[in-house]
């Protein structure tokens, strides 16, 4: 964990470590012993490996798959966004997939999804506003890119695509409005209490400035808006649904993501033991929400998020106990599938460390030291390339099961290190040689 210089910076990591965005670039462990005879890992994963510009055999991987969860290496670099275009444009459109789910909040889904589907609001200004402080990653152009695409996609077809966020670092106002108009019809009786329950809660502010000043509250005073909202969604769960369950449905859920991010903010970030609970707490509610939008709307999904969230395993350091991927398998069995990145070297943006006023700034990393996943990975193919992870043979079949050091780039730079074993994390594993920086609105 980072010392803390001082209070401002002290609550910028907390923040950051909070929403799970500060995985670490992972050095170089000692050159490994080569095989002394073919075959060596290298070659056995060219046998497995498709070329990535041809998703054909990418399509047949995912399969009956109704979640898919597709991640990345650095939370900023433009090759993994529009790889993640690519591939979900290819699922729309030859495997039925509808959702694009973001590891964002979910509020800010719903204005995203807003666009989406009926054309409201300006996409530009809502990436702006919406993605910010611990998700001022996505304010890219390549998101906007994404986003403006699929808007153009529904203007032309009967079937919809849609947006949605499923983390619970903020609440936006949406999600109150939404709750209060249903109360007020349904139950007016419990609007009142209902509208007192939230009143503390409801950001009056935008999405940064409600997230900044949240954590410089007393921790005392977060735990009473957390037990607030939670009354306030036990109150609305306890009711008889209306005719319109699957509205009622919807509204709960609502609630349901308020509480949510009360509890979240509940925790003691500076306490070592509630801090990896609140990791914890964080994938597990992460993976809750992408199943039930999954269930609620039947929508074949693709879910984006870093490598650290997607994955089954977690690294040797078990900074994340148990991630997101692993709460979907557990809940939904094969229908969930996974994909993993990892890229030779290149550019990336993040938060710098090493500046007190922590810019978003550009930075570069070389190739890969010897010892690491990449070092390998590197060797397999000129050309960037995916693969099978569950049908690779031996020896490839034992390298990919053992923690090696692997870059895993996150919100910040510079981060700690940690080993991955790559098998067992995932199911279908993409490299790139290079990346660039993505480009910031």
């Amino acid at each position: 964990m980072h010392l803390f210089h001082d209070t401002h910076h002290r609550l910028r990591q907390a923040l950051l470590l909070l929403l799970g965005l500060t995985l670490g670039v992972f050095t170089a462990a000692a050159p490994g012993a080569r095989a002394a005879e073919p075959p060596t890992p290298e070659r056995q994963l060219a046998r497995s490996a498709h070329p990535l510009d041809d998703l054909r055999p990418l399509g047949r991987m995912v399969g009956s798959a109704d979640i898919v969860g597709l991640g990345e290496a650095t939370h900023n670099s433009h090759e993994f966004f529009a790889t993640k275009q690519r591939v979900f444009q290819y699922l729309v459109e030859k495997k039925g997939f509808t959702t694009f789910a973001l590891e964002t909040a979910w509020s800010s889904g719903m204005r995203v999804n807003d666009y989406v589907l009926r054309g409201e609001g300006d996409p530009e200004r809502i990436v702006r506003e919406e993605f910010q402080s611990s998700y001022a990653m996505w304010e890219t152009r390549e998101y906007l890119d994404l986003i403006r695409w699929m808007r153009g996609y529904n203007l032309h077809h009967s079937r919809k695509v849609q947006f949605m966020g499923d983390d619970m670092g903020y609440a936006g106002p949406e999600l109150f409005s939404e709750v209060t108009a249903y109360t007020a019809k349904r139950y007016p009786a419990l609007l009142p209490r209902v509208t007192a329950l939230y009143k503390a809660s409801r950001p009056t502010a935008g999405v940064g400035d409600t997230m900044n000043s949240t954590l410089k509250r007393p921790l005392a005073e977060r735990k009473r808006q957390a037990d607030e909202v939670r009354r306030a969604y036990e109150l609305l769960a306890a009711q008889r649904p209306g005719p319109d369950r699957a509205e009622h449905a919807w509204i709960l859920q609502y609630a349901r993501t308020i509480a949510q991010t009360g509890a979240m903010w509940a925790f003691d970030f500076f306490d070592a033991d509630q801090l990896k609970e609140s990791r914890l707490y964080r994938d597990r509610i992460m993976a809750e929400n992408t199943v039930w939008w999954q269930r609620q709307t039947g929508h074949k999904m693709l879910l984006s998020a870093h490598n650290g969230h997607v994955g089954y395993a977690p690294t040797l350091s078990a900074e994340y106990p148990k991630v997101q991927g692993a709460f979907i398998r557990e809940a939904v069995g094969s229908a969930y599938m996974n994909i993993g990145f990892t890229f030779g070297q290149g550019s990336f943006n993040a938060l710098d460390l090493n500046d007190p006023a922590e810019p978003i700034r550009e930075f570069t990393v070389g190739p890969p030291e010897p010892g690491s996943n990449e070092e390998v990975l590197e060797r397999v193919s000129p050309r960037d390339y995916y693969l099978d992870l569950r049908k690779v043979a031996k020896p490839a079949k034992d390298w990919l099961g053992t923690f090696r050091p692997t870059r895993s780039i996150g919100n910040s730079w510079p981060q700690d290190t940690d080993q991955m074993r790559l098998g067992p994390s995932f199911d279908v594993l993409v490299h790139l040689h290079r990346v660039t920086a993505a480009h910031r609105l």
